[in-house]
């Protein structure tokens, strides 16, 4: 059984202020706002390797 109010159209005011738009923000509960796992940290970047193909790539524009 569908909820009485099924296909309502929702309507939502754009905040027309920076207050507004923090008092929306403001009204989120707090469990979704809260990050529940700390973002990983920064792997190493692998080290630069300039092979063959590399090298042929810019071979001739030393002056350039």
């Amino acid at each position: 059984m569908r909820p009485s109010n099924y296909g309502r159209d929702v309507t939502a005011s754009e905040p027309v202020s920076l207050d507004q738009l923090i008092d929306d923000c403001a009204d989120i509960p707090g469990a979704l706002r809260q990050r529940v796992r700390p973002l990983p940290s920064p792997r190493q970047a692998a080290p630069w390797r300039v092979d063959e193909t590399c090298v042929a790539q810019v071979s001739g524009l030393d002056d350039y």
